[in-house]
C-alpha cells in the first residue's frame, strides 16, 4: 500500500509540475553570424513569438508581453500559429498585439490552424489593420542602398493542399515571395514548417524562422522531441539553429499546445535572435 500511495503521489507531483511548467516563460537567446548581413545591421535584434495556440501567459498577456520588452526587438516575428482552429478565439490571440507593434515593428506569416480555422482573411485582416505587417508570399526590404535587407514570408502549405504537394508549394511560394528581392541581398524567411528545410537550402534562403513542431511535445533529455507534425517519432528539427550549406534554420519550440495538452520537459518558448556581420 505504501509502494502505491507513494507510486500515486509521484504522478500528482509530475502532473504538478508539468501544469506548471506550460504556464511559465523561457526566452532563448541566439547569436546568427554571416558575412552578408550588411554592417547596419549587425547588432540586429529580432524577437520571435510563435505557435500561440490561445495560450495565455498572465492576464492580457501580461508576462508575455513583458518577456518581450525585455529583449527590447527591432523586429518581433509571428510565426505560424497565432490561434487554434479547435478552440478560436481571435480576440483573446489578438491581446497581445498593441503592445508588440508599440515595441518594434512586427511581421507575421500563416500557420496549418490559421488555414484549417477558414478563417485566414478575417485573422490577417485584424493583424494588418492594427499594425502587423502580413506577409503572404511577398517580400518587404528594410534599410536603404546597400544597407538593406529583405524580410519574406510565406503561407502555410496547407494553403495549397488542393493543388499542390508541400514540398512544390513551399519552393512556389517562396520564388514568388522573392521574384522583387535584388539578387545576392540578405534575405531572411518567415515561415511555419522546419521539415521544408531541404527546400529553404535548395533555394539558398540565408536565413529562416519556423515553429510548427512545438519542441518534439515530450522533450527527452539528452535525446531531443519525442514526435513532431510533419516529422514524425523523434524528429530532427524541432528546437535551436539547423545550419545546411549558407542556410541557417531557427526552430521555436513554440508557447502553446494543441491536440496534446500539455507539454513535458518543453517549457513555452521565445526566441531572441541577435545578428551579426562578420
Amino acid at each position: 500500500m505504501k509502494k502505491f500511495l507513494l507510486f500515486l503521489l509521484l504522478i500528482a507531483a509530475a502532473a504538478a509540475y508539468a501544469v506548471y511548467d506550460n504556464g511559465r516563460l523561457s526566452v532563448t537567446d541566439y547569436t546568427v553570424t554571416d558575412s552578408r548581413i550588411p554592417e547596419s545591421f549587425d547588432g540586429l535584434k529580432i524577437v520571435q513569438v510563435s505557435d500561440v495556440h490561445d495560450a495565455e501567459f498572465g492576464g492580457e498577456q501580461a508576462d508575455l508581453i513583458e518577456a518581450v520588452r525585455r529583449e527590447n526587438p527591432d523586429y518581433i516575428f509571428l510565426t505560424g500559429d497565432f490561434i487554434d482552429s479547435n478552440r478560436y478565439d481571435l480576440d483573446r490571440s489578438m491581446a497581445m498585439i498593441p503592445a508588440l507593434t508599440g515595441m518594434a515593428e512586427v511581421f507575421y506569416v500563416t500557420g496549418n490552424h490559421e488555414v484549417a480555422s477558414n478563417e485566414v482573411d478575417a485573422i490577417t485582416s485584424a493583424l494588418s489593420n492594427a499594425g502587423v505587417r502580413v506577409l503572404r508570399n511577398e517580400a518587404m526590404v528594410v534599410g536603404s542602398g546597400n544597407s538593406s535587407i529583405a524580410i519574406a514570408g510565406i503561407d502555410d502549405p496547407l494553403t495549397g493542399v488542393a493543388t499542390e504537394e508541400e514540398d512544390a508549394f513551399t519552393r512556389h511560394a517562396i520564388e514568388r515571395a522573392t521574384a522583387n528581392v535584388p539578387e545576392r541581398m540578405f534575405t531572411i524567411l518567415l515561415a511555419h514548417r522546419p521539415e521544408q528545410f531541404g527546400t529553404y537550402t535548395e533555394l539558398d534562403i540565408p536565413l529562416v524562422f519556423t515553429g510548427h513542431a512545438h519542441g518534439g511535445q515530450v522533450r527527452i533529455p539528452f535525446v531531443g522531441g519525442l514526435n513532431s507534425p510533419g516529422q514524425g517519432w523523434f524528429p530532427e528539427l524541432t528546437s535551436g539553429i539547423h545550419e545546411s550549406d549558407s542556410t541557417q534554420l531557427v526552430i521555436s519550440r513554440g508557447l502553446g499546445n494543441s491536440q496534446i495538452p500539455l507539454r513535458l520537459l518543453n517549457t513555452p518558448e521565445i526566441v531572441s535572435v541577435t545578428l551579426r556581420s562578420e
